[in-house]
């Protein structure tokens, strides 16, 4: 039997409030007019069911077939690439190369230059896989950091097809436009992401919910071109050198400028995370913590503390 996707159009006056933020969510539909229509008048404003049908999900190793096929075809995309030319290079060459007929190609990708970008989806997922599964004391900029390490781990994994790959987007625009589209899924995913863990209790007065995106976006973004600029330098330099100690250290940047502002994920009472806590008796500062919390969660809080004297 298909299932019933419900669908609502119309206008709504208000700002919208993203899913974790305080307000309903409409999971990205807009809400409908309080007063609504008389029975039976059709308005923009109807619901309308629509069948969908349920497409069965691959096995696992249906999965790793497709998986490799098209990491397949993305080698060969390349080889001609370095050979022949971006330009030179037809859609029916990289499939014969491959071992492919053109159909199957295009089963995969839809251009020869989504070709030699196969993995993000992939990724993608992964990285969405880091946000859900997240540790409840886990601050959420450190959560999104754990994510784009993800994407970081796709390059790191062929050094030398990276390579090749960052010199071919350079000099072909229409690879290079495919590949910022690629990083603006990453970034739309952190700033959901971090827009249902903003406290405001963390700002204090002056944040307005039209600030909550803008902040989200910014931190999110920030994170994002943190990641992209220690990868090019990787990159540049051939693919060498410890790549994860690099992004640890431009990550703290980040969280030191923009972790402001963000809760973990269980919170109590105004939305004071659990991780670690601090309180002043007389001279005397007494800390509470989770035995797995971070011990940068502990020291601020203690330092905190130390402020409020």
């Amino acid at each position: 039997m298909p299932r019933v996707r419900t669908a609502v159009t119309g206008s709504w006056p208000g700002p919208w409030h993203g899913p974790g933020t305080h307000g309903e969510s409409w999971g990205g539909l807009l809400r409908p007019s309080a007063n609504g229509p008389p029975p039976g008048q059709v308005t923009p404003c109807n619901v309308h069911h629509m069948p969908e049908t349920v497409k069965p999900s691959r096995t696992p190793a249906a999965t790793s077939q497709r998986l490799k096929l098209r990491r397949d075809l993305a080698a060969a995309a390349m080889e001609l690439f370095a050979t022949k030319g971006y330009e030179g290079t037809t859609v029916d060459e990289i499939a014969a190369r491959a071992g492919v007929a053109r159909r199957t190609f295009f089963r995969h990708f839809r251009s020869k230059e989504e070709a030699i970008f196969p993995d993000h989806d992939e990724t993608l997922v992964r990285v969405q896989a880091v946000l859900e599964a997240a540790p409840a004391h886990e601050h959420p900029l450190d959560t999104v950091c754990r994510g784009i390490k993800e994407v970081m781990r796709m390059y790191a994994s062929s050094p030398k097809g990276s390579v090749e790959r960052y010199k071919l987007t350079r000099e072909v625009p229409a690879l290079r436009e495919r590949e910022i589209a690629s990083v603006a899924r990453y970034e739309r995913l952190f700033t959901r992401y971090l827009l249902g863990h903003f406290d405001e209790a963390a700002h204090g007065d002056g944040v307005s919910d039209f600030d909550e995106p803008l902040l989200a976006e910014v931190a999110a973004s920030a994170v994002v071109t943190a990641h992209n600029h220690v990868l090019r330098r990787w990159l540049r330099g051939g693919a060498v050198g410890d790549v994860e100690a690099q992004l640890d250290h431009a990550f703290a940047i980040v969280r030191k400028t923009f972790g402001t502002g963000f809760g973990a994920n269980r919170t109590e009472g105004g939305g004071r995370s659990l991780a670690a806590q601090t309180e002043r008796q007389d001279e005397v500062l007494v800390t509470v913590a989770r035995t797995d919390a971070p011990l940068e969660d502990i020291m601020s809080s203690i330092e905190e503390a130390l402020r409020r004297r």
